[in-house]
């Protein structure tokens, strides 16, 4: 049986709970970016690439034809192709810019197509920017490719299109298959249409299947949530990711279109995500990291139990590239420098790369603190633990600092946030729905600026 803390959280950490704290895909977090990292920043970092650097691409779709509710995304609804056609062009003005920045420089290792939804383009508009994307910049032919699937835009052609392109991973929203709990987050999305699409893409040679599914929804309940898990479990995904909903109405004005009373509280979500987690792994599934689960023989569940999983702004990965290059509208890039994201707004977007500049409207550089702050931020998302020894070796006098900060959580706390294990600090079994709280001590931005967040579990 699949363990969990499922009726172990102690009591004093149950106020936890309630706590507002970043999801930790990257450190420092993008509300504390700002405007000293701009395109000519972002230039000299591409310059200093080496020839056999190996790189993902993230390409963010800024549109979708129905908004949803729940969605934290940045993105649009449109009823018309017109704003896609033209942000196209624009997409693949950026794609020849980088490109001819990058002048051969890095090879392509993993793609990922995200939104808004990728699959609302038209079955040529994919094969045009797969083709793009393998003429412009150094794909190998063993690269990876995800994309984010919205079952209710794919059709035949479509499947095709994304077959032709190279589409090694599919990653389908659920959410949830409850009708209630899906009419009021605006997805109303049947099991057999989710199939249909799985299927699909299997019958196209496409190996692994990704399901989000999420908890924490208006209308959920604990049989509700069990009931999505046994009808996703049906599909045999190769992964699925468990997350909690992340109501953030002031960040996302169309959130305030679901009402806070329907909401469970977070001692129900923490009950939801625990029984959730229960089932998928009394299913065979590894958990990988605080929200994510893989078969044994699924890359991700290996990179797990070799010390090699990483997170960045999708979630979990097993991609240990150190760079990422993001491309669209709001999209984040990450190099060895810092962190560097394109303006948000589509439409200054679309006039900025049309000229043939970088659209970047801010980022951060990263000093020495933040690189081993930042590294024990991962390896508590990802392994739960960090090693003693291996941060004084990486980072020194700075990891010295840091290690001594660690020591002090372990002993306040009397190790139910943090403890010590021979030469690693890990956290508990019981406080690992925790987690995001316990990287948070170790983030020293935090309480800098005004960011609000979502909820802890």
């Amino acid at each position: 049986m699949h363990e969990t803390a499922t009726n172990r959280t102690r009591p004093e950490l149950t106020a936890m709970l309630r706590q507002n704290v970043p999801r930790y895909t990257s450190y420092p977090t993008a509300p504390h970016f700002h405007s000293g990292v701009d395109a000519g920043l972002l230039q000299g970092w591409i310059n200093a690439l080496k020839d056999d650097d190996e790189l993902s691409l993230y390409l963010h779709i800024p549109y979708c034809h129905r908004l949803c509710w729940f969605c934290a995304c940045h993105t649009k609804h449109t009823r018309h192709y017109a704003p896609v056609a033209t942000f196209l062009r624009a997409l693949h003005s950026e794609i020849e810019t980088v490109g001819r920045l990058m002048s051969g420089r890095g090879r392509v290792r993993a793609v990922h197509l995200g939104g808004g939804s990728p699959t609302m383009l038209k079955p040529d508009d994919m094969l045009v920017l797969g083709k793009a994307l393998r003429n412009q910049l150094d794909l190998r032919s063993d690269a990876r490719i995800s994309v984010e699937i919205e079952p209710r835009d794919i059709d035949e052609a479509r499947l095709d299109a994304l077959a032709a392109i190279g589409m090694t991973r599919a990653s389908l929203g659920v959410q949830d298959f409850h009708p209630k709990v899906q009419k009021a987050i605006n997805r109303e999305q049947s099991f057999r249409s989710t199939k249909s699409v799985v299927d699909g893409v299997r019958a196209r040679g496409v190996k692994s299947v990704n399901l989000d599914l999420l908890y924490g929804l208006p209308h959920q309940t604990l049989e509700s949530v069990a009931a999505t898990v046994a009808h996703a479990l049906t599909l045999q995904p190769d992964r699925i990711a468990l997350f909690g909903y992340a109501h953030v109405p002031w960040f996302k004005k169309h959130q305030t279109m679901i009402d806070d009373a329907w909401l469970p509280d977070p001692a129900e979500r923490l009950a939801q995500s625990q029984r959730a987690a229960q089932l998928i792994g009394d299913a065979g599934y590894e958990p990988v990291g605080l929200d994510h689960f893989a078969k044994p023989d699924d890359a991700l569940a290996i990179a797990a139990r070799n010390g090699g999983l990483h997170r960045n702004f999708q979630g979990y990965t097993e991609d240990n590239c150190e760079t990422l290059i993001g491309l669209g509208p709001s999209s984040i890039s990450r190099f060895r420098q810092g962190y560097a994201q394109n303006i948000v707004s589509t439409g200054e977007y679309e006039k900025a790369v049309m000229t043939g500049q970088l659209a970047t409207a801010r980022g951060i550089k990263l000093s020495l603190d933040d690189l081993a702050r930042g590294w024990v931020i991962e390896g508590l998302m990802c392994n739960f633990a960090f090693s003693a020894l291996e941060l004084v070796e990486r980072f020194g006098e700075v990891g010295q600092k840091l290690l001594c900060q660690a020591s002090r959580l372990a002993i306040a706390g009397s190790g139910s946030l943090l403890a010590m294990d021979g030469n690693d600090f890990v956290v508990p079994q019981e406080s690992r729905p925790l987690v995001r709280t316990v990287a948070a001590k170790f983030d020293k931005y935090l309480e800098m600026g005004t960011a609000r967040y979502s909820v802890a579990v």
